[in-house]
């Protein structure tokens, strides 16, 4: 019988002159199977961190003597040490201290006081340097309730990206950024600093903005990207939704820090993040996002019409070049609102059917197709026909693409 090799342990070394916080760091590690060395003196704490080349070093910032910066240059400038990564835990929450962090190469940076419901996943996620993707609402044109829905759930687009280095990406304002506020409450996060790419101003992507709780939250920033629609800002279209006529809150009530980017096709870098955009085939100015981080790629492109071929109006040059847009990408997220029968009534609607989505996703050579925006009438049993339709189609093809139906408060690490 041939014994299987024990999995190693991810191993921490914990520097804090706070004895109290530095044992309940080092309990809550050790629980998670985490092998943990402390230390509450940073002074010369260099050399036994050498000795033991640990997977990470979390520090307080701090600390006499030798404070976290001074212990991240170490670390960091350590030639036996280019495996460690640094992880900052500091109740110093000021966006300043965070920046410099990272300045000084720290790969992540965690707020005190520690939170135990969420700690042990931040440590990991920035070990792994994973990409944390939910997803809030997976349906489109309009939410919907009842037995019908109860796996696919019934809300509308939203989804997640949450990075390393806390940035946080959030595509669209469906009913399903309502969820994700909650979410994000329950875990008693604050100071939150996030980035909404809105693809376009249909109500199902902007309709629950105004019920996001941390946009009412003092010490919380969000930015806004988006397209504008000619002579209709992102500020505009947003706020109008809120006047008094339609809704009791307006948006000057937003106690948060919310500031707005319009958009065209363009290339940019969002919290270092390389960000680029598509003018997608749908009514009204619509933006596809692909995300580039350290050699991943996330498409988000909703909605999105690929006319037939037979179509009067299919267009193989738009074609050609949103293949040319997602073409490798890990994560391809895309409106698959219609079966390819129910597409022949619908044609101009701006959405697309199955057998389009499959073909492109197949062409680009894309490695995960997620289908996405399912139309209200559609319950789970009809939304697995599509996701079964889909995965025979690229089996036909002998395609390498895996397909997936993810459903609301689905987690994918990418």
């Amino acid at each position: 019988m041939v014994k299987k090799a024990k999995k190693k342990k991810p191993t921490c070394y914990l520097v804090d002159d706070d004895s109290v916080v530095l044992e309940f760091m080092a309990s809550l590690l050790k629980d998670a199977g985490f092998s943990v060395t402390t230390s509450t003196i940073s002074a010369g704490v260099i050399n036994d961190i050498v000795k033991k080349k640990p997977d990470c070093v979390i520090s307080d910032l701090m600390m006499p003597e030798v404070d976290g910066y001074q212990l991240c240059q170490q670390v960091m400038g350590h030639k036996g040490l280019k495996n460690t990564k640094f992880i900052v835990v500091s109740a110093k929450a000021y966006e300043f201290d965070l920046k410099r962090s990272y300045v000084f190469g720290a790969h992540g940076f965690v707020r005190k006081p520690v939170n135990p419901e969420t700690f042990i996943d931040r440590i990991k996620r920035i070990l792994d340097d994973h990409i944390d993707m939910r997803f809030w609402g997976v349906r489109g044109t309009l939410p919907i309730s009842g037995e019908q829905c109860l796996k696919y759930g019934g809300n509308t687009s939203c989804v997640t990206l949450e990075f390393p280095r806390e940035q946080f990406f959030i595509f669209d304002g469906g009913s399903g950024i309502k969820n994700l506020g909650d979410w994000l409450l329950s875990q008693q996060r604050k100071g939150i600093n996030a980035k909404i790419f809105i693809s376009h101003p249909h109500w199902d992507h902007i309709n629950a903005f105004p019920f996001f709780t941390p946009l009412y939250m003092q010490g919380n920033e969000f930015e806004v990207l988006g397209a504008n629609q000619g002579d209709i800002s992102m500020r505009e279209m947003v706020s109008a939704q809120m006047e008094g006529v339609y809704f009791p809150i307006t948006f000057s009530q937003f106690a948060a820090r919310v500031y707005f980017h319009d958009l065209e096709e363009e290339s940019l870098v969002v919290s270092g993040i390389d960000v680029s955009t598509k003018l997608l085939s749908h009514p009204g100015k619509c933006l596809g996002y692909r995300v580039n981080y350290n050699g991943r790629s996330i498409c988000y492109i909703t909605d999105n019409e690929m006319y037939v071929e037979t179509s009067n109006f299919y267009d193989p040059h738009y074609e050609k070049r949103l293949a040319e847009f997602v073409e490798g990408a890990d994560v391809l997220i895309t409106d698959c609102t219609y079966t390819d029968e129910e597409y022949m009534t619908k044609e101009g609607w701006g959405h697309s059917c199955i057998s389009k989505v499959v073909n492109l996703a197949d062409t680009a050579k894309v490695k995960n197709l997620y289908l996405f925006h399912h139309d209200p009438d559609q319950t789970d049993d009809d939304i697995d026909k599509k996701f079964e339709t889909a995965q025979a189609m690229l089996k036909a093809r002998k395609s390498k693409t895996k397909c997936l139906a993810p459903r609301e408060g689905d987690l994918f690490r990418i």
